[in-house]
Parts: structure tokens; sequence; C-alpha cells
């Protein structure tokens, strides 16, 4: 039987998240990417709790232009909003999707905003 794409990467994510927890002073940068939108959140995975979100379907990123563009435009949301709550360092999951194209450019983004990871 042949494993369709959504349980390989449920299975991915779940190694990752094996290692990789958010904490109150390392919060994970978790990516959920849609057809058609790309979300992001930072979690603190101790508290449970989310403590900022962007996403492309925010009235401050145009979803207008390319998807990788917006997710570049999402990223950078993200770390502004991030370094306000007195947030600079995040560990970053992928969420079981490859380091490439809109997850690749949604992290860059991020890195642009100023975040380190």
């Amino acid at each position: 039987m042949a494993i369709s794409k959504q349980d390989r990467r449920y299975k991915i994510r779940k190694r990752v998240r094996k290692s990789i927890t958010g904490t109150a002073s390392r919060p994970r940068l978790s990516v959920f990417r849609s057809n058609k939108e790309i979300y992001a959140q930072i979690v603190d995975d101790v508290e449970g709790k989310t403590l900022v979100a962007a996403s492309s379907r925010d009235k401050a990123v145009s979803a207008e232009g390319e998807k990788s563009k917006q997710a570049v435009l999402v990223g950078k949301a993200l770390a502004e909003k991030a370094l306000k709550a007195g947030i600079e360092t995040i560990s970053f999951d992928r969420g079981g999707y490859l380091y490439h194209g809109r997850v690749k450019s949604l992290a860059e983004g991020a890195r642009e905003g100023g975040l380190k990871f």
C-alpha cells in the first residue's frame, strides 16, 4: 500500500518534533503551508500557547503576487510582531515540509526581519 503525501509529511513532522520544542527563552516557529496560503506562528510548548502569529491572509500582507513573495512578507511580518513581543531567538520547525520554496522564503523573510535561528 502506497503512503500518501500527507502521511509521509506527518511522519517527518513527528520525527522533527522529537528534537525541536519551544520554551519561553527559545520558542518554536511553526510553519503550515496549504495550496493557497501560508501560516506561521511562534509557540511556547511548555505553556502550550501561541505567542505570535502571521499568515498570508492578514491584511498587512498583500494577497497579490507570487506565493513565495507572500511567504517572505509573512516572515517579515512575523519577525516584526515577535520583536515587539520581546522574542529574538527561535527554533525553526518546518512542519514536515522540505526546506525549499515557500518554507525557505518564509524563513529568509523572518531572518531579514531580525529573528535569529
